[in-house]
């Protein structure tokens, strides 16, 4: 992030405002859209990012993706983003907001990565075994695919990773040989 403290302040302004009207999960669901767009399109970011194209072409390009799609607040909140200059952190407030309205509403983000994708059973059966097992009762599922996990998952809730993929088994056996343990346990 290139600026996570301007992301939150800007994000926080948009959360206070869209509580102030009344449309907080009019606004959420806008911000999605947008994080969705902004992960899906690499394009659309380096464009928001770039300094050789002019303020007024971006703010076209924008209402030309969000047009019908979005509320009116969020809008104009792009359009001040775009006055301000300060498109080129649209990504990074998206991220800000998502995290602001997940803490207001006791959401923990929880992230899953495994060597293949899973099925939608498998995810339900991880979010039920988190809550029923934990304090945590909202959960906010992100799933990622690492083919280099060779089987198995990872699993990261709050700053703390589980590690049950074969990738990590093998570096342990690894790093067994490499000390040579076996060798000291037959002398």
């Amino acid at each position: 992030m290139t600026n996570p403290r301007l992301a939150g302040r800007y994000a926080k302004s948009l959360i206070d405002l869209s509580i102030e009207k009344n449309q907080l999960e009019v606004i959420y669901a806008d911000i999605k859209l947008l994080e969705s767009v902004c992960k899906q399109n690499a394009d659309f970011v380096s464009m928001l990012k770039s300094p050789v194209i002019p303020s007024d072409k971006k703010e076209k390009i924008i209402e030309a993706v969000t047009q019908g799609k979005v509320n009116e607040l969020t809008a104009a909140f792009m359009k001040l983003l775009i006055q301000k200059t300060r498109e080129y952190s649209l990504p990074e407030i998206v991220s800000a907001f998502i995290e602001q309205y997940n803490k207001i509403n006791g959401i923990h983000q929880v992230k899953l990565t495994t060597a293949v994708p899973v099925s939608e059973e498998v995810k339900t059966s991880i979010v039920n075994k988190i809550t029923s097992t934990t304090s945590i009762k909202k959960i906010a599922l992100e799933t990622a695919v690492k083919d280099e996990l060779i089987g198995g998952f990872t699993l990261e809730i709050e700053g703390t990773l589980i590690d049950a993929s074969i990738l990590r088994d093998l570096n342990d056996v690894k790093k067994q040989f490499k000390n040579n343990e076996y060798i000291h346990a037959i002398r």
